[in-house]
């Protein structure tokens, strides 16, 4: 097998945040990937829940420094690395204080969602791939789990469309259980547009910006689809029949690493392209 690049953009990694059904893929479908003959990376993240000292996180300063502007205001980039030793696998964090110092990952601590996930998700996304930009690390497969990472898809397709280390990877997303509780702010449309999406790109947002809104916008744009909960709406999945996505039901945690390698290698060997 050829060593092919996969990069992981992921909401959650247990042993940084508690136990989940993606923050345990997470941390283990990397590892099995990369025992699997494959080149890793992996992102998330630096919420302020994360105990920096007790994990091991350090700034790596040549990747700090950017500032990504948001709706006309500059949010400084700060990237974090640590090292997960039994794994022996790396895992690249996402830093702002303005969007994830918050103890949190996705409500201010009770049912009611943050009003700027809609802005984290932007921050996130891009700073990811400005990241992965940096590194001179070209992947030839883009992962995506978790609400957070669910403007990737377009972003890929889009924004960096022309972008010669990031055009030509395939991506696939993961769906799971997962839901917010509410939309996106009225106002994210605008921001997005204002990194070159045009009203036909965000034809879905048009009306609604709910989980199951967002996650259609990131069927339409991804490669392939991986049902990664064993229950998710049928909305998305008439959808993602719709769609006519090559798609991966639900794999028990005993196989779902192999399953999933597979599933690259299909990915990896169809030559269309996506975003229709």
């Amino acid at each position: 097998m050829d060593t092919k690049r996969i990069l992981y953009i992921t909401q959650e990694i247990t042993p940084y945040l508690p136990e989940s059904e993606s923050s345990k893929i997470c941390r283990y479908l990397p590892q099995g990937i990369q025992d699997l003959g494959r080149e890793t990376r992996t992102f998330m993240p630096r919420y302020g829940a994360i105990n920096e000292r007790r994990n091991q996180l350090h700034e790596v300063i040549r990747l700090s420094g950017m500032n990504l502007i948001i709706d006309d205001t500059d949010h400084p980039l700060i990237i974090k690395v640590a090292s997960i030793q039994a794994a022996r696998m790396q895992v690249y964090f996402i830093d702002n204080e303005d969007f994830f110092d918050v103890k949190a990952t996705d409500s201010d601590g009770s049912e009611e969602d943050l009003e700027d996930n809609g802005e984290r998700a932007i921050f996130y996304v891009r700073g990811v791939l400005e990241t992965v930009k940096k590194l001179r690390w070209i992947p030839d497969l883009v992962h995506c789990h978790g609400w957070l990472s669910v403007l990737t898809p377009v972003y890929l397709k889009r924004k960096y469309a022309d972008d010669p280390g990031l055009s030509n990877a395939k991506v696939v997303y993961s769906i799971y259980e997962d839901t917010l509780n509410s939309s996106f702010s009225k106002g994210i449309v605008v921001k997005i547009k204002q990194d070159g999406m045009s009203d036909r790109d965000l034809s879905l947002l048009k009306t609604a910006t709910d989980y199951e809104t967002l996650t259609c916008l990131a069927i339409q744009y991804s490669d392939g689809i991986i049902q990664g909960s064993s229950n998710i709406s049928e909305r998305i999945l008439d959808f993602i029949d719709k769609k006519k996505k090559p798609f991966l039901p639900y794999q028990p945690e005993d196989t779902y690493i192999d399953k999933y390698n597979e599933f690259y290698d299909m990915m990896l060997n169809n030559k269309s392209k996506s975003g229709k």
